[in-house]
């Protein structure tokens, strides 16, 4: 008996020919079987037509997106003011602006929610933040339902939808998105890019990171820089995303695609080439208020706000430039000085891929969306900036005379600085306040501008319909001819909040169609009514939120304000209008409501969320144990503890970093020196380097490396004896005086045998152990 089966890949059938293959499969059910003569039976027959089918195949679709749908390239710079960039009457040439604008539309009442990660939640699901879980920056998270920092399955983003619609997607930059219990190697993935909708992620996780030596992941996996000396983050992630276009358009012309690119730019620490600063040098030696003069006047001679604006004071808690010594003088301007070369060189990053989509012959077919802040201008660097920002908040104020005679250092990779409020404040003109105060435009209104040469008509028109960032996602799904699902991956989705603006391309006096949105952050609240709005200020500064703050919301004023006519917040009309006021304040609380909002609390608790290190007092690490966020690692603030790495030396001897947290911004490290001698440095915030010395070289073989530190208890921030051993042998010995009370870095990580960040001591960027690290022990006590 014989059967003979005809199949033009042998490798592929050899499933077939196994014992009882064909026997055990339901889909065929064949008796192998034949006649003595060789003529097939009918199951014969039904068999080799299974296996040589004269049918032809059916053709494959690759193409799931609807046809004409645009290419979408959405940038959203961080911590910029209305009032920064030339676009918008600024004094700061942004050409690409200037270009996007030219080819397509401006919008001057476009609204963010005052600040970071609420922002990006809303923008890309288009939802309101409270309502995805996202109300607060996500390092101020807490449990309450609008302010966990989980974006929910229900509020799929445009990444998402677009990519199950036949686009690829990719994100550059910023996320900013994942909880900080979930950023660790350990994962889950859900929420980071990759689980969003993101094919192809590079860039950072958290609020911010060093632009000379960033943190970055490729995926989910931590990745090093590239190499060179004039690296700068925000060069590489328009380099990497003009190859990632370049790519797509190569292998699939058909396909769209959606890029989102979130630089760290110009959000602190403000770093950038020092050609770019020089390009400012004596540009604002006039001073913050002088610039708020001259910024509004060129705002309304290119029609950017209305003549009849009005501009407003100075609130009482930022000084007037004047009043200033003349040290603080000096380092105020080159903090300046250095963020107008910062935004001007990023805008010209995003002008690269501007031109690389032009070189593509695709600009005219892509929908090219440029947010030009996440929020308004950062106050956050207080009232006479600083070399490292984050001194002031946990340990002291620095010193004006050393700002000033460092001062042409601002921007380089030893500095991590962030300008005066005052700065800020005039970037924001004509507006009151910055960033995080919601109650005020000056932290929720940014400017926009928009391009898609083969459907937008009015080239270079300005449109004035009231817009908030939710409004992006529904844009594009417009745009590409997308309904909103009701569901995706088997998920039910919550409402949309957001309403395109495709209405607008065509009409430029056409109603605006948001009729209401809300605001809150921080406990800073408004509420936006068919051309009204109400607004009640917390009380505090965005440097002052560790004050204390005794009074209730209840008692918080209120102000009233007719945006219709009265573009800048400029004119109280709460004491005439008292009804209408009380109309907003209930509407307020009913949205409120509505979007899980309440209860209000401006100091969010964040000890009722998960904790990776909470109540751990033993920790122990293996080589390969990097990009852990400091969230996750060992908290050595305000206590004692010992800190054993188990090593192996070549003969050759061994250098490099063994374990470290933190960076450049803070931080400590315990290395070996190029002469095989053990250290140990602890940085704090550049106010204090404290560096111990091991008096010997390590031995060849198995050594045991230890810190020991005894804090002198009594309070946070305190200090303590450090000594360094080697196999229980001291070998150096020092006092660290003071030491951070709560934390290094928002960004840097904790990391075992390198350093993926900027360096915590005086060693180069990345260097890895040449030895072998058998084991690291954390001992808390």
């Amino acid at each position: 008996m014989a059967l003979l089966i005809l199949c033009a890949l042998p490798v592929a059938c050899a499933p077939l020919l196994s014992s009882g293959a064909l026997e055990d499969s339901p889909s065929t059910a064949v008796r192998l079987d034949s006649n003595v003569d060789g003529s097939s039976t009918a199951a014969t027959s039904r068999a080799a037509g299974l296996i040589a089918n004269d049918v032809p195949p059916p053709q494959l679709d690759l193409s799931r997106s609807p046809k004409g749908a645009p290419n979408v390239v959405v940038i959203l710079l961080d911590d910029v003011g209305f009032g920064a960039a030339e676009t918008f009457g600024g004094p700061i040439p942004t050409p690409a602006l200037d270009s996007i604008a030219a080819a397509g539309l401006r919008y001057n009442r476009f609204h963010t929610t005052g600040i970071c990660s609420p922002t990006r939640a809303s923008l890309l699901t288009g939802r309101n933040p409270h309502a995805v879980g996202v109300g607060a920056v996500l390092n101020s998270a807490s449990s309450y339902p609008g302010y966990r920092g989980m974006l929910p399955d229900s509020a799929a983003t445009i990444a998402e939808i677009l990519r199950t619609n036949g686009y690829s997607t990719a994100l550059f930059g910023k996320w900013h998105l994942t909880p900080d219990w979930e950023s660790s190697p350990a994962g889950p993935f859900n929420r980071w890019p990759t689980g969003q909708g993101f094919d192809r992620f590079y860039g950072f996780l958290g609020g911010e990171t060093h632009q000379f030596e960033p943190n970055l992941y490729e995926g989910t996996q931590p990745v090093r820089r590239p190499p060179g000396d004039d690296y700068h983050l925000t060069e590489d992630l328009a380099e990497h995303a003009i190859e990632w276009m370049q790519l797509q358009r190569a292998i699939r012309p058909d396909r769209p695609f959606f890029l989102y690119f979130a630089p760290g730019a110009t959000h602190a620490p403000v770093h950038v080439p020092k050609p770019w600063i020089e390009r400012f040098r004596g540009q604002f030696d006039h001073g913050w208020d002088e610039q708020r003069e001259r910024t509004f006047a060129r705002q309304k001679a290119r029609g950017v706000i209305p003549e009849e604006a009005e501009l407003t004071p100075r609130p009482a808690q930022i000084p007037g430039f004047d009043s200033l010594s003349a040290d603080e003088r000096v380092f105020a301007i080159r903090l300046m000085e250095t963020y107008a070369g910062f935004l001007a060189h990023t805008d010209a990053q995003v002008g690269q891929l501007a031109e690389a989509l032009r070189e593509m012959e695709v600009f005219e077919d892509t929908l090219f969306i440029y947010v030009v802040g996440d929020n308004g201008a950062s106050a956050e660097g207080g009232v006479l900036g600083g070399w490292n920002y984050f001194a002031r908040f946990l340990v002291a104020p620095e010193d004006p005379a050393l700002n000033a005679a460092r001062a042409n250092d601002v921007g380089g990779p030893d500095s991590y600085p962030q300008y005066p409020a005052g700065w800020a404040w005039a970037m924001g003109t004509p507006f009151q306040w910055t960033k995080t105060i919601a109650s005020h435009l000056g932290a929720t209104r940014n400017a926009l501008a928009l391009s898609w040469p083969a459907r937008i008509e009015d080239a270079g028109g300005l449109r004035a319909q009231y817009a908030h960032v939710s409004d992006v996602m529904p844009t594009i799904l417009a745009a590409a001819g997308i309904p909103a699902p009701n569901v995706v991956n088997g998920v039910d989705q919550q409402r949309i909040d957001g309403q395109s603006l495709v209405y607008s391309f065509d009409e430029p006096s056409a109603p605006s169609r948001r009729r209401t949105q809300y605001y809150e952050v921080f406990g800073h609240r408004s509420i936006y009514h068919e051309g009204w709005m109400a607004s009640a200020f917390r009380g505090l500064a965005p440097w002052d939120r560790s004050k204390p703050l005794e009074r209730t919301f209840e008692e918080d004023p209120w102000e009233l304000y007719e945006l219709d006519r009265d573009f800048s917040q400029a004119r109280d009309l709460a004491a005439k209008f008292p009804e209408k006021l009380r109309g907003l304040q209930d509407l307020f609380l009913s949205e409120a409501a509505r979007n899980n909002v309440l209860p209000l609390n401006d100091s969010l608790p964040t000890n009722s969320l998960p904790n990776l290190v909470e109540g751990r007092t033993r920790f122990v690490y293996h080589e390969g144990a990097v990009g852990i966020p400091e969230a996750g690692a060992p908290s050595i603030q305000n206590r004692s503890y010992t800190i054993t790495a188990e090593l192996d030396v070549p003969a050759a001897g061994a250098e490099g970093v063994v374990v470290t947290e933190g960076g450049g911004v803070a931080g400590w490290a315990l290395y070996v020196a190029a002469d095989g001698r053990p250290t140990f440095t602890y940085n704090l915030f550049g106010l204090d380097q404290t560096t111990i010395v091991g008096g010997r070289s390590l031995p060849v073989g198995k050594t045991t490396l230890r810190v020991d530190f005894d804090y002198d208890g009594g309070g946070y921030g305190k200090g303590g004896e450090a000594r360094l051993s080697i196999d229980d042998d001291i070998v150096g010995m020092g006092r660290i005086e003071r030491t951070s009370p709560a934390f290094f870095s928002i960004d840097e990580t904790f990391d075992v045998g390198t350093d993926t960040g900027a360096p915590a001591g005086d060693y180069p960027p990345g260097w890895d152990f040449t030895g072998r690290i058998e084991r690291v022990r954390f001992d808390l006590r």
